[in-house]
């Protein structure tokens, strides 16, 4: 698992792009959509705002890079606790599974690329 993203739930995403390029200087990565948007920072991971319902419900978080979003989930979901089942997203597929504080940890993969 290779680190990529901090997940950022946001509420109104012109507002929030505004914050993070204007007040904190950060520039933009890419975006998809009018929903979601990633700024460089001065590692390897680039913040990830994302204006949905959903992901607020999860909170704030990691998001890994994993070879096989279903392999890891079919490897792992009798031992982890998986809140979001895997699911398709515009570079390949996704999931949620929570440490033992509850504390969500996303896994993503580029399967479509």
């Amino acid at each position: 698992m290779k680190l990529v993203f901090h997940s950022q739930p946001v509420k109104e995403m012109k507002k929030a792009v505004s914050f993070y390029r204007d007040v904190l200087g950060m520039e933009e990565a890419w975006r998809e959509g009018e929903h979601t948007v990633a700024f460089k920072t001065n590692a390897d991971t680039q913040i990830l705002l994302e204006e949905d319902a959903e992901e607020h419900t999860y909170g704030p978080g990691s998001i890994f890079l994993v070879d096989s979003v279903d392999e890891f989930y079919n490897e792992n979901n009798t031992s982890l606790i998986f809140v979001k089942e895997p699911s398709d997203i515009p570079p390949g597929r996704y999931a949620i599974f929570s440490d033992d504080s509850g504390n969500p940890i996303r896994i993503i993969d580029m399967s479509k690329k």
